[in-house]
């Protein structure tokens, strides 16, 4: 598709799982001819550099990257509230930011509040990137009317309902928070169909399913599977909830020791390998690895089944062991698991035996490497990148 040159601006959050899956579609757009502009705090200002985007900086209030997990509390209204103070504080900034350099499009992260508030300024079209699931036909009232219930009823919840309301009436936005929040008004969703809940009762005419956008990934580096590696088991819980060093020390007592294994263990910024013990020479320690790598040529991916780590298992057909830890995660482990490409696995239930009796279950099974191959094949046929692109350049005002 040919367009004229557009000023597209894309906003999101310093937090990987929400920045890393848009990256492929904004180098493609700047790859168009288009300029885009990707509001950012500095955290990820270089990241989001690379892309060939031009960085507009602002400040945040949320957790890091690199804070605790810890920080994000544990109810829903310690994970909600922190998006709306962030936002509130955020829009003065991100107002001063583009003032005078108003954009053709707004490109937003589901977690951007502030810019659905600017494109509705601006008067342009919005599309959400939505890096995990989206709202079925039925979704308020199987999953958000029974989460919210209690909460609302209490007067912290209350009075987040009604901060804010306040906050999008001072914007001359009417709709209640909840749409808002969860019923954009296009949506590209960057997951494939497979890891969609109630796939068939999703409005296509709203979201369109172009599954991963994956890149070059080789400047994250590259890893080789040890001479005399039968199988190879990576572990990863991801970029954030990583502090579980009993977890890891269950992982090396599975599949450390074992002949023909080689273990490569992500145990992440918060915890100190001397906290595992003695690692036997066939477990490999890394506080990251280059995932999709390691992921290319391993046989069993132990993962806490974010929609990342879910969509690259998939990807490279490698069975897994879901063992989540927060949010849209145990959501995606029971898919896996349904899919038959997957065990899921607590936390508290994940010993060094079950951990082993769950591998011994997938790999080399020819059934599970049969549907892992038939999800690959689909999620090949879903546009990715290219596609992403498209779509966007078809919503581009005339």
């Amino acid at each position: 598709m040919t367009t004229t040159r557009a000023h597209i601006a894309m906003f999101s959050i310093a937090a990987h799982g929400h920045v890393n899956p848009s990256l492929e579609v904004i180098r493609e757009l700047v790859a168009r001819g288009h300029r885009v502009t990707y509001a950012i705090p500095p955290a990820f200002a270089e990241k989001v550099a690379g892309t060939g985007a031009e960085v507009k900086l602002w400040n945040s209030t949320l957790p890091g990257p690199d804070d605790d997990p810890a920080a994000w509390g544990t109810t829903l209204l310690d994970n909600v509230e922190p998006f709306l103070a962030d936002a509130i504080q955020a829009l003065p900034q991100l107002i001063e930011a583009y003032e005078g350099d108003e954009p053709d499009l707004v490109l937003h992260d589901i977690t951007s509040y502030p810019a659905r508030v600017l494109a509705h300024r601006w008067g342009v079209p919005a599309i959400s990137l939505s890096p995990n699931l989206v709202a079925w036909d039925g979704y308020e009232e199987e999953v958000a009317e029974p989460m919210w219930e209690e909460p609302k009823k209490t007067e912290r919840g209350q009075a987040y309902y009604a901060r804010f309301q306040a906050w999008l009436g001072e914007n001359g936005i009417t709709q209640h928070p909840d749409p808002f929040v969860g019923r954009p008004a296009r949506s590209l969703v960057l997951i494939p169909r497979a890891l969609q809940p109630n796939a068939d009762r999703v409005d296509e005419s709203v979201y369109s399913f172009v599954g991963a956008c994956q890149g070059d990934r080789s400047a994250e580096g590259d890893w080789q599977r040890p001479a005399g590696a039968q199988k190879v088991v990576l572990v990863s819980l991801g970029s954030a909830f990583t502090k579980l060093p009993g977890f890891y020390r269950e992982c090396v007592k599975a599949f450390g020791d074992l002949p023909g294994r080689h273990l490569v263990l992500q145990i992440g910024k918060h915890v100190d390998p001397a906290e595992l013990g003695d690692v036997p020479a066939n477990v490999e320690v890394r506080s990251w690895v280059p995932q999709l790598a390691v992921l290319k040529q391993a046989d069993l991916f132990v993962t806490h089944a974010g929609a990342g780590g879910s969509q690259e298992g998939l990807a490279t057909a490698t069975p897994m062991i879901a063992v989540p830890q927060a949010v849209d995660q145990f959501g995606n482990a029971d898919l896996l698991q349904g899919l038959g490409v997957a065990r899921h696995l607590p936390t508290e239930e994940a010993t060094a035996q079950a951990l082993r009796e769950a591998a011994l279950a997938l790999v080399d099974d020819p059934e599970v490497a049969r549907r892992l191959k038939g999800i690959q094949a689909e999620m090949a046929q879903e546009g990715g990148t290219k596609r992403a692109a498209d779509l966007i350049e078809a919503e581009l005002p005339a």
